[in-house]
């Protein structure tokens, strides 16, 4: 799960942002922990969270990140 975040504040929040993706990680028990920030440029930074498939549509409903791609480790 992704979260986009643009402006000149963007890694700063995105940062902030993985704070509260590892709270709930933990308060919810999740079976996964995989999170972190990528930076793209100064105006754009995202926040990802890995998430097992069996948890994937309750994740997606409670957080609503901006968009999803298919992890695979390599």
């Amino acid at each position: 799960m992704i979260w986009d975040f643009r402006g000149p504040a963007a890694s700063k929040t995105a940062e902030h942002h993985v704070i509260h993706l590892k709270e709930y990680i933990t308060i919810e028990g999740l079976n996964n922990n995989l999170t972190g920030v990528s930076h793209i440029n100064d105006m754009l930074s995202i926040a990802y969270m890995v998430v097992d498939e069996s948890e994937m549509h309750i994740v997606r409903d409670a957080l609503k990140p901006h968009r999803g791609e298919i992890y695979e480790k390599q």
